[in-house]
């Protein structure tokens, strides 16, 4: 199980609190995640397998064609900014 206290620090480091009673819903998912992967991990051959690397199978799927449209220019968009340097919106600091 995970501790507590290790989400906690996690939680502050990107800059939120929850309730107690929050933790013990996310222990509790974690434990549902751990036990999950312990089972896929025992499936035999599963190293051999090929991993997934697009929601459904390509082949198979109608994907449309990009399509260029007109868009904005970097004065249009930093117009609109609080903050910018070097043609780039700043943003307030989330994570530490």
């Amino acid at each position: 199980m995970i501790e507590k206290e290790k989400l906690e620090k996690y939680a502050n480091k990107l800059m939120f609190s929850m309730e107690n009673k929050e933790y013990e819903t996310l222990q509790n998912e974690f434990e549902v995640i751990l036990k999950q992967m312990d089972l896929i991990s025992k499936i035999k051959d599963i190293s051999e397998i090929e991993p997934m690397i697009f929601p459904f199978v390509t082949y198979e799927a109608k994907l449309r064609e990009d399509i260029i449209i007109d868009s904005l220019t970097i004065d249009e968009v930093l117009r609109n900014a609080k903050a910018h340097a070097q043609d780039q919106v700043k943003v307030p600091k989330v994570v530490e």
